[in-house]
């Protein structure tokens, strides 16, 4: 037993020539891709002619921060090792790290319901949490089909598309309320996933994922020419604020401020949409964590990880896959709902591949089948667009190096675990009457 730790410390001891050749192989690397993205800078001059100029030293620093990354990263793997090997965090630190796992969900839930209090005068931030809400919310409904079903569904935003234009067209042609309206476009957007559903069911991996594909652009296309119903390119405008249960928040004398006596503020209706898209993803998540540990979640895990041992034990893969089309649907469109309320404006431009391929990646970053995940990725891809908004030019390239090395260092995402929802703690002896072969 010493022996082999002993090895395995060795093993994991650094090795200087590995490390610098591995690191002069990934600066190589970096030098061919970015001497034509940064070494060298073209534009149009005002005679027509195309003008270059050479940024050397920007490249340079580039390639020594890749450079000093790769020998950074390579000590840290090695550092933390693999699992098998021993560690050499010490155990008072594995337990402060354990405690400040438990501790992060109530701490990020107390903060996120404080976000309007302490930034109240910010209305950036305010917009800004909004937004990743309505992501977080977003990915927990895709986490439902990739993350706990395992079909790679890369057309969601059709799903959030029909909620969208569903509200628009029920609110401004037939005058309902925005709470009628809401579990309507759910109930929409659950029947366009079902109808989704029943042409895949034969459908695996690539296959699945291109017809999903093929289905988002179906309903972008469907919008844009259906103009005497969607509006077509022009979209559809005036779509109704929500309401605080039939009292709007607007500064006539049935508004809610003149009700309760206080000045009214263009913040009470930003507020009120914080509060109302917290709520529809915590509702989201609650549902999401009871449907796993019914038996129908647990069918979604069977088939996400092996369809064929999944029919063998009777599962009903059919009405399987489109319960988890239809679910995940269904809080896209409640999203969707919530989108055209809180823009009063939509149109074919906001429901493009982008969106789909941007929830998708929050998904798979944050983990498959974990909503703590699900929620890190949202608050890091939504927010670090914005924290990087400075470096202009530099910020996709900034953000996209950044999904790289989370890709490498976990490559399961943030949170990456898939553990079954009910297991067995020990060892059951069988009783023999259950069996044909005897004692079990």
């Amino acid at each position: 037993m010493a022996a082999n730790t002993s090895q395995a410390k060795t093993a994991r001891g650094p090795d200087a020539a590995f490390i610098l050749k591995k690191a002069v192989i990934s600066a190589l690397v970096a030098l061919v891709l970015f001497s034509l993205m940064i070494g060298i800078r073209t534009e149009a001059g005002s005679d027509g002619q195309l003008t270059w100029w050479t940024r050397f030293g920007d490249l340079a620093a580039m390639v020594a921060v890749v450079f000093g990354g790769s020998i950074v990263m390579e000590l840290l793997r090695r550092w933390w090792g693999p699992v098998d090997t021993v560690r050499v965090v010490p155990p008072s630190a594995q337990k402060v790290f354990s405690f400040a796992g438990r501790a992060l969900v109530p701490a990020l839930l107390i903060f996120t319901f404080l976000v309007p209090v302490i930034f109240y005068d910010e209305r950036y931030i305010l917009d800004l949490g909004i937004l990743v809400l309505t992501y977080v919310m977003l990915g927990w409904g895709l986490n439902v089909v990739v993350g706990l079903a395992g079909l790679l569904d890369l057309g969601y935003v059709a799903f959030y598309a029909v909620g969208a234009y569903s509200y628009a067209l029920l609110a401004t042609n037939f005058g309902l309320s925005f709470w009628i309206c809401l579990p309507l476009a759910g109930i929409l957007a659950a029947f366009f996933g079902v109808l989704l559903g029943f042409p895949v069911l034969r459908l695996r991996g690539d296959y699945l994922a291109i017809v999903t594909l093929a289905f988002g652009e179906i309903i972008r296309l469907v919008i844009i020419n259906w103009q005497t119903l969607t509006g077509g390119p022009n979209g559809i405008s005036g779509i109704p604020r929500p309401t605080m249960f039939g009292i709007p928040l607007t500064p006539g004398d049935d508004g809610l401020a003149a009700r309760l006596g206080i000045e009214f503020s263009p913040t009470h209706r930003i507020v009120f949409l914080f509060y109302l898209i917290l709520a529809l993803a915590l509702l989201t998540n609650w549902v999401t964590i009871r449907l796993r540990r019914l038996p129908i979640g647990r069918a979604w895990e069977a088939l996400r990880e092996d369809e064929v041992a999944c029919r063998a034990l009777g599962i009903n893969t059919t009405t399987t896959k489109l319960t988890a089309f239809a679910t995940g649907a269904m809080f896209g469109g409640f999203a969707g709902a919530f989108f055209a309320t809180r823009q009063g404006f939509i149109s074919p431009e906001s429901f493009t591949f982008h969106e789909s391929a941007l929830v998708l990646a929050i998904v798979v970053l944050g983990g498959m089948g974990s909503q703590l995940g699900v929620a890190l990725a949202a608050l890091a891809m939504i927010g670090g667009f914005e924290l990087f908004r400075g470096l202009e030019q530099f910020r996709m390239l900034v953000f996209g190096g950044a999904m790289v090395l989370l890709m490498i260092w976990r490559p399961r995402g943030l949170i990456g675990h898939r553990a079954p929802t009910v297991f067995l703690e020990r060892n059951t002896v069988i009783s023999s009457d259950l069996v044909k072969e005897g004692h079990g």
